[in-house]
């Protein structure tokens, strides 16, 4: 449980520190989730098991660690980081240590969805953004930039990572050096002075801080006040349907770009430069909204998202590498900014207790969403046989999702600086 003391003489290197360990562990949560695509193609070769059959287990991954988002926000209000981002590497570990000597499908729900995605919902952004709420009062949002780049830098690392250890070694040595690599950083974690973390940064004019941190109970008490404002549920449709829109697009655009005429390898590698260049928009996205509000930078990204689906869209009319261009340079600059904005969102409105637990449940909310669009685009193509009707649903659930910075006075106020005021 958080202590309720504040350190005035905290180090000026802690800050650092903080937002370095929350890119790191975010990295590591989203890097080796992710690694799941890579072992697809070993895994049918060995057992023979449908491609549908694998591919829920990735589901089952992102689903659990979604949800499990709001108990790591109750949790790291109880045990403190120390204690949670312990026990969420080691269930990591402990899963993908396991999938070495697995031999069945359900052994791969068992260890790398459900223990997989327990372990990454402990260690992901649900705790990080409770720490860098403690020493990140002014410069939140860009210091939630960088935490949340953390997930594109480990897809770029950790999968292609794996690939090469899959082919020098095969995945069953592959998973057990991941379990392995993972008990080292345990094991180094402990190192870490959270104590000192854990005090924050004293500000008296950051009323999360001066308020002292809660206690389960209270933590709770703010969850359930949360879930009663009008406030809570307008960000919850702006993460929710703005991941079923994304995910309508996501999941089968290396597919859809291979039938309209394009290689597969050029397909592929399209699908990576819009995942390079989304670590830049991420890590910027808190800083844009500092310098220049919430509502216009929302705004600049939704308006950005839509028009690099419509570039997608628009490559079934033949395919043109500048289109192509055109699509990699503005759905990969703002894929992910949301998140971030409404991190720093959710800490500045609901500063106190409970903080961390109820950015876990708009966290999960999002999480949920994502699944939606990736099963709706499957079901839409089955359908109909085109890809058409999920390009414009995605449009709709975009539209949706940027309504309230139009049209809630929530949402009126322009400078970061002034979200306190909002009622």
């Amino acid at each position: 449980m958080y202590k309720n003391a504040v350190n005035p003489a905290a180090s000026a290197r802690l800050p650092a520190l903080v937002l370095g360990l929350c890119f790191l562990f975010n990295f590591l949560a989203r890097g080796i989730g992710d690694t799941f695509m890579v072992f697809l193609l070993p895994l049918q070769a060995e057992f023979g098991w449908q491609r549908s059959q694998m591919t829920g287990v990735y589901s089952t991954l992102m689903v659990i660690s979604g949800l499990s988002s709001p108990l790591a926000g109750l949790l790291i209000e109880r045990w403190g980081p120390r204690k949670l981002y312990s026990v969420g590497i080691a269930v990591l570990a402990c899963g993908y240590f396991l999938a070495a000597f697995a031999t069945k499908i359900w052994h791969f729900y068992l260890y790398v969805g459900l223990l997989g995605g327990l372990g990454a919902g402990a260690i992901g952004m649900v705790p990080a953004t409770a720490l860098l709420s403690r020493w990140f009062s002014h410069r939140f949002g860009a210091a939630t930039g960088i935490a949340y780049a953390g997930f594109g830098c480990g897809s770029l690392v950790m999968v292609p990572l794996t690939q090469a250890l899959i082919d020098a070694s095969g995945w069953r040595a592959t998973y057990r050096w991941a379990g392995e690599a993972l008990l080292v950083v345990l094991v180094l974690s402990q190192f870490i002075p959270w104590r000192a973390i854990l005090v924050g940064r004293a500000d008296p004019l950051s009323p999360r801080l001066a308020r002292g941190a809660a206690d389960a109970k209270s933590a709770s008490a703010g969850l359930r006040s949360a879930l009663g404002q009008r406030r809570f549920w307008l960000m919850v449709q702006i993460m929710f349907f703005t991941a079923v829109g994304m995910y309508l697009v996501i999941v089968q655009s290396v597919a859809y770009l291979v039938d309209v005429g394009f290689p597969p390898l050029k397909a592929a590698s399209a699908f990576g430069a819009a995942g390079m260049l989304s670590v830049v928009g991420v890590s910027s996205a808190g800083w844009i909204a500092d310098r220049f509000g919430y509502k216009l930078s929302a705004t600049a990204s939704f308006i950005g998202t839509a028009s690099g689906v419509a570039m997608l869209y628009s490559l079934s009319f033949g395919p043109s590498t500048v289109l192509l261009a055109c699509y990699v340079l503005l759905f990969g600059l703002f894929q992910g900014v949301r998140g971030p904005l409404i991190a720093s969102l959710s800490s500045r409105l609901f500063a106190g207790p409970g903080q961390a637990a109820i950015y876990g449940v708009i966290y999960a909310c999002m999480a949920i969403g994502s699944g939606i669009g990736a099963l709706l685009s499957g079901v839409l193509y089955d359908a109909t046989g085109s890809y058409s009707l999920a390009f414009m649903l995605s449009l709709g659930c975009l539209a949706i999702a940027a309504a309230p910075f139009w049209t809630s006075d929530l949402l009126r106020h322009n400078r970061a600086a002034d979200q306190s005021t909002l009622r």
